[in-house]
Formats: C-alpha cells, structure tokens, sequence
C-alpha cells in the first residue's frame, strides 16, 4: 500500500487466542476436493500478509491503510465495500476457492465472526505489513496449540504468506529510514531474516503446509511508475531488481527450510513472473490496460486517495489489471492465483 508522503505506520501486534477448543469442539471433515493430488483433504486455508490478502482486518485497526468506502467493493456481492483492496474478491478468497474450502474468506478481525468460520480458515492479513519490522507488522500467531487433534487439523491445513512488496516499495524506497543505512543486498537480507522468523514461528505452532509467495513485479505496478518510472512512467527497475534479488534468497532459504524440517512442505511461490507476464502482454489475457489502474486516473490513487470522488473512474474494472494505483483487479486475481498455483500445488502434499 504506498502513499506519496505517508510516514512509517506503526501497528502492534494483534494476539490471536488459540483456536484449540473451537477445532476440538466444532470440526468437521467435509470438504475433499477434485483439484487436490490424491484426494487430499484441506481443513482450513490461513493467510498472513499485507494488502493483496486482506479481506477487512483493517477496517478494526488504527490505521490510515483503509478501503471501508466505495468504489472500493463495488463490484463484490451486493456492490459494498468490505475492507478488500480491490473492486472485488481478493486473491486469498480465490485461493480458498481453489483449496475446495469456501469461496469467501473472512477476516479475522470481523466481529461478525463466527465460530464456525475459524473451521476452514480466515486471512489474519493486514493492509500495509510487511517482513521488515519497521513496516506495518504482520498479524501474527502468539499462542501455540497443544492438542494432538488440533495439532493434525493444523498440519494438514494451507498456510499462505504474502509480504515484501510493502518493504521493498514503501519502506526502503520512499521512506529515508533504511535506505540510508542499507544498500539494496542488506537490506533483502533483512528481509529474509524476518521472513525466515515469521515462518519459524508458524511452524513451531504446528503449520506444515506453507506457502509463500515471492515479491511481485513491485516496480510495475501504476504508482511505482508515477513516482519512480520518469517521465515515461516505465517500470522501476531498482524495484523490481530489489524483488528479484529478495526472492532468489527467500527461494534458496525455502529450501534449506525443507532439509532441516523433513515433516514440512515449504513452498515457494513465483508471482513475479506471471504477474509481469500479464502486464508486458495484458491483451492476451483479456486486458486493455496494464499501465494505470481504474480509480481515478489510475496513475497514483489508492486507498484514502481512491473514493467515489476521483474523476475519470472507468466503468468496466474487468479491462484493467490493476483496480486502483498499486493493488490487481479482481479480475486479475481470478486469473493470476490459479496460474501461480498450477505449477506448485503437488508440492504441498
């Protein structure tokens, strides 16, 4: 989530009560599905991240990252805006559809939240977090689970983490915080460091099945092109080396990860290329605009500068790959997920 003169957002973190007694009291085995190796069986799908995969965890935190107004959710069911950065559903719900779990994935944070939704998962994801600590922390699991049941329940459940493009467009590129005292190589190895905790910690809480995704194509998205791309609004390319540099050691991490944590399926998730694959040729995916997003003049909008004021708002968000300056359309998500999954989703099992 970037903002052109925004200061760090600091946010503490949100303690998740153990969901031992809610699986040990409420669960069911439903939900096999087609799409799985081996007829696998996924109870729940669990998300952390930033703005890609919230679903309204930060309508209830303090914080300027909002998108609780329309046109935000103007294309979602019943045409309102549910706290998704987009003008629809996000990828954590079309990744919980291709699971065979729900086709919505609430927030965690929702206090319309009910017992039974913690069954198949929730997104703990929140608007602007990131790895580094000095970004908007992710939300994160505090307290371990001690029942060999809910201990299975977890370890045969998805786990998807989405994070870095936050600090890498935000925190180090637009903020004087780290960029003055790390070069680009240090600081995507202080990256990895808070990525290599994060995903020590999930373990240690019983996940056994992760999934993360890589940095995107962060130099492309509209914004970056507005503040970084010059006068021709091209890629920024010291953003997208950044990605490409973070995600090499994040991969060659993921497996070290896997030989030291045989009982683990730690799977990394390409989602630059196929997002950059989208961009550079939109029209063969059923894009007209790849450049600016829909809000507004597509060029810097986002979030609170994103309303139902903006002028020049197009009528069809389906046209565009990105919905507002820095996050996809729905309709890119729908499409991109499946693609990022295809080639990785027998590794999980």
């Amino acid at each position: 989530m970037k903002f052109p003169s925004s200061k760090p957002l600091s946010c503490s973190y949100i303690i998740i009560f153990s969901i031992l007694l809610v699986f040990n009291i409420f669960h069911n085995t439903t939900g096999i599905t087609a799409r799985l190796p081996n007829n696998e069986t996924v109870p729940a799908v669990i998300i952390f991240g930033d703005s890609i995969v919230d679903t309204g965890n930060n309508n209830y935190i303090e914080t300027v990252v909002k998108c609780d107004f329309p046109p935000y959710g103007r294309d979602f069911n019943g045409g309102k805006p549910t706290g998704r950065f987009s003008n629809g559903k996000v990828a954590a719900d079309f990744l919980a559809e291709i699971f065979g779990v729900k086709k919505i994935l609430p927030a965690y944070l929702d206090p319309n939240l009910q017992l039974q939704d913690l069954l198949t998962g929730v997104s703990f994801a929140s608007g602007g977090a990131g790895y580094d600590p000095l970004t908007a922390k992710i939300v994160k699991i505090k307290e371990a689970v001690g029942e060999s049941r809910t201990a299975t329940i977890l370890s045969k459940s998805i786990f998807i983490v989405c994070a870095g493009s936050n600090d890498i467009a935000n925190t180090y590129f637009s903020t004087p915080f780290r960029i003055a005292h790390y070069d680009i190589p240090g600081y995507t190895d202080l990256m990895v460091r808070s990525a290599t905790s994060f995903l020590q910690e999930l373990h240690g809480l019983g996940a056994r099945r992760i999934g993360v995704l890589s940095s995107p194509s962060i130099g492309c998205v509209p914004s970056q092109r507005t503040l970084a791309g010059g006068i021709l609004r091209g890629c920024s390319e010291s953003a997208n080396q950044a990605a490409i540099l973070f995600n090499s050691k994040l991969s060659s991490q993921l497996d070290s990860f896997n030989k030291r944590l045989p009982d683990a399926r730690l799977v990394y998730l390409d989602i630059y290329n196929p997002l950059l694959a989208i961009i550079q040729n939109p029209s063969q995916y059923g894009f007209q605009e790849a450049n600016k997003g829909c809000c507004g003049t597509g060029k810097i909008e986002v979030s609170i500068l994103c309303t139902s004021f903006s002028p020049e708002t197009c009528t069809n968000a389906s046209e565009y790959v990105f919905w507002d300056s820095y996050h996809p359309s729905e309709q890119t998500s729908k499409i991109l997920t499946p693609i990022v999954l295809d080639d990785y989703i027998y590794k999980f099992f």
